[in-house]
């Protein structure tokens, strides 16, 4: 679909504008510019807040327009649950797993694994990622959260956006870093060229990590970092570390792709996650152990010169 911007919506914010023109929700439609498929004068919009200006040409995606088909169940996929109540799923994903429906991958998740356990949870949240309320990449393992009631989805949104939800990840760096426990703070957004890509930008999102060098080997150059996010935003550990010249061992994406360690995948593991119960306010806890391939590169590179690896 493609639009002149009328001069009465002259100023007004880009979401808005794709909602009033195309009837959608301002979630669906702030959605939509997240994923690149909004553009102004030809140029992919990357923040939901821009402003737009008369005589603009507004370009949406027509797969923005096209009802998305009922999610199916697939029994077949398996889920590791660590923790099973009536508003709560806390999953340990595999390397590999996808946790809903993308571009390239529209069968085999594990959202449509949940759903074929707990057919309730298609009413909750998003029709296309029932119950998922933050993600992990292909290629990263670990535990995360599904929500499966209403109560328990705008709590734990709520909780995410008010950043209460703790997380920490494990990661493999390329390099050491000059000071072994820090801070990376810099704004993420999308890449102009590549809308699928995250880059370390002035006018993207607030993003914050926090850092500390678990273990160091010379031989492989390497570290072993334990993160934590303070935001939640995409990439946000793969853009940061790539950022101060770390990038994850194993990420070709974001410059970590090389082949001296043999591994085909960022070696980047949600390794803790801990949140407060929806319904009764407690203080829930979970790991998540590290997955074989990063304890096989430890076996291969033997014991590290400086610190050690968390158990």
């Amino acid at each position: 679909m493609t639009e002149d911007i009328p001069e009465a919506l002259d100023g007004e914010r880009v979401d808005r504008v794709v909602s009033m023109l195309l009837g959608l929700s301002r979630s669906a439609a702030a959605e939509a510019v997240g994923a690149g498929l909004v553009e102004l004068d030809s140029v992919a919009v990357m923040k939901s807040s821009q402003r737009v200006a008369s005589g603009q040409v507004l370009t949406v995606s027509n797969s923005v327009l096209e009802p998305a088909p009922e999610l199916a169940a697939d029994p077949n996929v398996e889920l590791n649950l660590l923790h099973v109540d009536e508003d709560v799923l806390v999953v340990d994903k595999a390397v590999g797993q996808v946790v809903h429906p993308g571009a390239g991958h529209s069968s085999g998740t594990i959202a449509q694994g949940v759903l074929a356990k707990f057919p309730e949870v298609r009413e909750v949240g998003e029709p296309a990622r029932p119950g998922i309320v933050h993600r992990l990449d292909k290629g990263t393992s670990g535990v995360f959260m599904i929500a499966r009631s209403h109560l328990a989805y705008d709590s734990l949104t709520e909780q995410l956006r008010e950043r209460d939800v703790s997380r920490r990840y494990l990661a493999f760096g390329w390099g050491h870093p000059k000071t072994p426990r820090g801070v990376i703070e810099a704004p993420i957004g999308r890449a102009v060229r590549d809308p699928t890509r995250m880059v370390v930008r002035e006018d993207g999102k607030a993003a914050r990590t926090s850092y500390a060098v678990a273990a160091s080997w010379a031989d492989p150059k390497i570290s072993l970092f334990s993160l934590e996010l303070d935001t939640g935003r995409t990439h946000q550990i793969r853009v940061h570390l790539e950022a101060i010249h770390h990038p994850v061992v194993g990420d070709a994406r974001y410059g970590g792709g090389r082949d001296s360690l043999g591994v085909d995948r960022p070696l980047l593991h949600a390794a803790k996650l801990g949140f407060e119960h929806p319904r009764t306010g407690d203080r829930l806890d979970f790991e998540s152990p590290m997955p074989t391939d990063m304890v096989a590169l430890i076996e291969r590179v033997g014991s590290p010169d400086t610190g050690s690896v968390p158990k």
